[in-house]
């Protein structure tokens, strides 16, 4: 499939998170804490009293990736994040860097310290997959390291939001990304952690050599299931159903991304809950909005997942929006919606 010429977000959401926690600039640390304080909207209200049935989500699994809380954690540090989280009813965060930016240095004690001060269970992290620098950050160049650090911190989980892309989009060169990301697995596994790995929409697209294969599809036969895990990013799939329900020859091949779930349900410890509004005029199907505002069933998918039998806490949730409007207010809304939804009867 021939690849789109403008600017691909999805590119630059990965390049942007690569660097990890940077250094935000703007607001003063005032201005910031006072946006979270904003009047309740309408949605906000109809959340809060919306249905008395079992909550979709099992109680201890709401988090949220702090790549959506960048400018804050930058500006303000990690320890007015946690209050706001805390606040906010969140159970977990999901790290995209360990740094604070202009609030000062932390150590890895002190930011489990922290976060467990403010009822937030530390439950994984985004770190890169390769670099052509030999002292990057990333598993290929420094796994020791990396592994080290998610100890310290108490990760369960320890993943990378990099494609299987290293050596080219072939059959071969995802099966090649696979064998590394097994290594990396088996390496977690011996810390008692579990390596996964956050899908985008490329994903999904087909194999330069064979239009006929899912991508996909050779990542998970070519993973080990104990040793490899996956997040699945639900609005990049979703996307990446709007992209890819077609092969390149224009021949239908619809796929639905809660399949691969209900499949393979243990392969899928962690999510990341994000929304979209439909947009078939954008060329990814989709805008992205805070959790609540978009049109992706979360009611229906996440109850799906977790009426599966002993499947209730096995999985987490986490929101996240790649650039929001005002990252509080994001972090507020969507965990309101999220707390407000109900098993339908």
């Amino acid at each position: 499939m021939s690849r789109i010429s403008q600017p691909d977000p999805e590119l630059a959401h990965r390049l942007t998170r690569r660097g990890m926690l940077g250094v935000a600039a703007g607001a003063t640390a005032a201005a910031l804490l006072g946006s979270a304080s904003a009047p309740a909207t309408a949605a906000d209200t109809a959340a809060a009293h919306r249905g008395r049935g079992r909550p979709v989500l099992p109680p201890g699994r709401l988090g949220i990736q702090l790549y959506s809380l960048r400018d804050k954690v930058s500006t303000l540090g990690f320890a007015p994040v946690f209050a706001e989280l805390e606040k906010y009813g969140y159970d977990e965060v999901e790290f995209a860097g360990y740094t604070q930016g202009s609030a000062g240095p932390i150590t890895l004690t002190q930011l489990r310290r922290l976060a467990r001060n403010h009822g937030l269970t530390p439950i994984g992290s985004h770190v890169g997959y390769h670099s052509d620098d030999p002292n990057a950050y990333t598993f290929a160049q420094n796994l020791t390291k990396v592994l080290d650090d998610a100890e310290a911190l108490g990760l369960k989980h320890i993943g990378t939001a990099a494609g299987p892309f290293r050596y080219g989009s072939t059959v071969d060169a995802v099966k090649r990304a696979a064998e590394d990301f097994n290594t990396y697995g088996a390496a977690a596994r011996a810390r008692g952690m579990k390596f996964y790995q956050h899908n985008h929409s490329e994903e999904f697209s087909f194999a330069a050599d064979n239009p006929k294969v899912r991508l996909y599809d050779v990542l998970l036969a070519e993973t080990d299931p104990g040793l490899v895990h996956l997040e699945m990013d639900i609005y990049w799939a979703y996307v990446g159903q709007f992209r890819f329900s077609r092969r390149p020859d224009g021949t239908p091949a619809p796929f639905e991304p809660l399949d691969y779930v209900l499949k393979q349900p243990h392969r899928y410890p962690l999510f990341h809950v994000k929304d979209g509004e439909s947009d078939p005029s954008n060329p990814y199907g989709y805008r992205m909005v805070d959790v609540g505002d978009g049109d992706i069933d979360y009611q229906r998918f996440i109850s799906a997942v977790t009426r599966l039998r002993g499947h209730r806490l096995a999985h987490h949730w986490q929101a996240e929006h790649d650039n929001p409007a005002e990252s509080f207010t994001f972090a507020r809304r969507s965990g309101a919606h999220l707390h407000s939804l109900r098993e339908k009867c």
